[in-house]
């Protein structure tokens, strides 16, 4: 059992001033958030309707009608309530408070007189609670009611919301467990068991971290409870008419026991947030075979089924995972909701042990995957996010069709823009974690925080040129001067980097990927932390045969890109060389201002193919420029290809 007590920071205790993320705050409270209720109000002009809002109203009973949209639409109304209860963690916005309290009424409104909260069986089916735990997600949509109730509480100090969810909570507290006359499983839709821990970390009740871990316990068991619930509703589902096939029990991760599992499969953002319930459980009960399989699992995704962006789940059908390297750049699935539960796995880990590979994942997917799958406008996403794109496949190919070359205003599904939404206003939860002495730096993003050690209170601050520069300082500024320890994370992507104290170069010692100083620190204390830059030529193991004979190019913690809009198509009749100059040269005219990668490559000749499909082999190339953009830019210029990996020339 872990001896050493790893907190992460309270969102209040963690400011954020950073030359990159500051515009994304304002993004997301300014623009983002107002967006977002737009769409949930379905007043988007050419928009996928959501219904999430006038659902509630019906359920309500305020306004008559049908259900309208996907078995768990709430949850979408959720990450939207708990990503404005995070944004006014940094700040009152009267409008936005004012929108939330009443979207808190409404759900109150809607609550049944037993606890029970659920739009869809309280609107179209009120004989069909828990019938259908496999398809119909009302344990899902519930832990991310809980979730935004304890965000709202701990950000606003109101507690209507959390009221209303432990009602709902204890409610479900009667209905599933091993004793006579309760149900015995669990969700299809994993998302219950992280929320109800955040649930006993906020109210104390010991009954919810139970319940959850009940709920991780019972998954697996067998006989199957998904099976056995299949049979009694004789073999029907809620997604295809008349019987339906017997349960995949993979997709759901049911297939064993969860401390048994060792492969990540089936759906990917189902996958990552049972993970994530795995990581606080272990932590939080000392168990130590939920550690063990969470360290496997967590090998598992990220050396054999992770792409280079921190994307997860390389298949359409199901969402899901597949086998190790199996990871196609162009009919890749990589939902933006897979990398955000990986984050969360990735945070849950940081807090049982410090390592630093856990935050090289976390930086991956936040810098790459996750700010890539939304617009600069902040009004339009993707929830697919591809490494190749082919807009014409993506219009003709029902293989690819999945795949957009255009980010989206809205999806009839809309469960990624809300969880954009929600992290990257709670962003400051995931920069920092401290121990008795120690306070670890995971992510460089500028800011104040403050922490309690054994010694007293400090204020750090952080000064950040990532990602365009390596150039990091710490002002260290304890309320009494003593001894404690500041651990700076090694980035994979920096070699040797140096550390200053005061202008003087100081000495390092360095344990699980981070860098220990451990000193007598006095106000005023200066820390620079310099981590050298480069751009590198990224391979994959040879066994990912999409990418053989190919390189990605790679500089800080951004991953890069080639567009149509900047070498003509077609992108896979570029090359380059191994030993290529690639230089980096910041573009202010580049999309509000990025860092662009620029070399020298070759582009096959096609003058003289006169139309014929084949030939014989013939080595005729001309010189090309090459010019790479970060990945997360993509898709934000004139519509054509994209591609991450390119052919190498030997």
């Amino acid at each position: 059992m872990t001896t050493t007590e790893y907190r992460a920071l309270p969102l209040k205790r963690v400011g954020i001033d950073d030359g990159f993320w500051s515009k994304y705050a304002h993004l997301v409270r300014h623009t983002v958030l107002p967006y977002q209720w737009e769409a949930l109000n379905d007043r988007i002009p050419d928009a996928a309707p959501s219904h999430a809002i006038r659902n509630f109203r019906i359920a309500a009973g305020l306004e008559e009608g049908e259900f309208g949209g996907m078995v768990f639409q709430d949850s979408d109304l959720a990450k939207w309530l708990e990503a404005v209860g995070y944004a006014l963690a940094s700040g009152p916005d009267p409008e936005l408070e004012k929108l939330a309290d009443g979207v808190i009424g409404l759900i109150g409104q809607a609550q049944r007189e037993d606890g029970y909260v659920n739009t869809y069986f309280t609107i179209k089916e009120p004989e069909g609670r828990w019938t259908n735990l496999l398809d119909c997600h009302e344990l899902y949509c519930a832990g991310h009611l809980i979730e935004a109730a304890v965000a709202y509480y701990e950000n606003t100090g109101k507690r209507k919301l959390l009221d209303i969810m432990c009602r709902y909570a204890d409610y479900i507290d009667s209905v599933f467990g091993r004793e006579p006359g309760k149900i015995r499983g669990y969700d299809g839709h994993q998302e219950i068991e992280l929320a109800l821990v955040k649930l006993y970390q906020v109210t104390g009740e010991e009954k919810y971290l139970r319940l959850s871990r009940f709920f991780i316990d019972e998954r697996g068991r067998q006989p199957s409870f998904f099976v056995e619930e299949w049979e009694r509703r004789g073999r029907t589902g809620h997604w295809t008419r008349g019987r339906t096939n017997r349960p995949d029990l993979e997709y759901n991760q049911s297939h064993l026991p969860v401390r048994e599992q060792s492969e990540a499969v089936g759906h990917s953002v189902r996958a990552v947030y049972m993970y994530t319930a795995m990581a606080d459980l272990a932590r939080l009960t000392g168990d130590s075979a939920l550690r063990e399989a969470c360290r496997r699992l967590w090998t598992n995704i990220t050396r054999r089924r992770m792409y280079i962006t921190g994307g997860i789940g390389s298949t359409h059908h199901g969402e899901a995972f597949t086998f190790d390297y199996d990871l196609p750049n162009d009919t890749v699935y990589a939902e933006t909701c897979a990398s955000i539960g990986l984050i969360f796995f990735a945070q849950r880990m940081l807090l049982m042990e410090p390592c630093s590979e856990y935050a090289d994942v976390m930086e991956r997917a936040l810098y790459n995957n996750v700010i890539g799958s939304m617009s600069l406008d902040g009004k339009h996403y993707f929830y697919v996010n591809p490494l190749e794109v082919w807009p014409e496949a993506s219009d003709k190919n029902p293989g690819k069709r999945h795949v957009k070359a255009v980010r989206q205003k809205w999806f009839g599904c809309s469960c990624c823009p809300p969880n954009v939404a929600r992290l990257l206003s709670s962003l400051g939860q995931y920069i920092y974690t401290s121990a008795e002495d120690t306070i670890y730096t995971h992510l460089f993003i500028g800011g104040k925080a403050t922490f309690d050690l054994a010694g007293g209170q400090v204020k750090l601050r952080q000064q950040s040129g990532l990602p365009w520069n390596g150039n990091v300082r710490f002002e260290v500024d304890p309320l009494n001067a003593g001894e404690f320890t500041l651990a700076l994370r090694i980035p994979d992507w920096s070699a040797q980097p140096k550390l200053r104290i005061n202008g003087a170069d100081a000495e390092y010692t360095v344990e699980k990927g981070y860098a220990l100083v451990k000193r007598q620190w006095s106000a005023g204390d200066a820390v620079d932390w310099e981590l050298p830059m480069e751009v590198q030529l990224i391979q994959a193991n040879p066994n990912v045969r999409a990418n053989a004979g190919k390189a990605a190019i790679q500089r800080g913690p951004l991953v890069y890109c080639l567009e149509e809009t900047d070498h003509g198509s077609p992108l896979s009749a570029l090359s380059l060389s191994p030993d290529a100059a690639l230089n980096p040269r910041y573009e202010e005219e580049l999309l509000g201002g990025a860092v662009v990668i620029e070399g020298e490559g070759r582009m096959d000749d096609t003058s003289s193919w006169d139309g014929r499909l084949y030939l014989p082999l013939r080595r005729k190339t001309r010189r090309a420029p090459i010019r790479a953009i970060p990945y997360f830019l993509w898709g934000n210029r004139t519509p054509g290809e994209m591609t991450v990996w390119i052919r190498i020339r030997e």
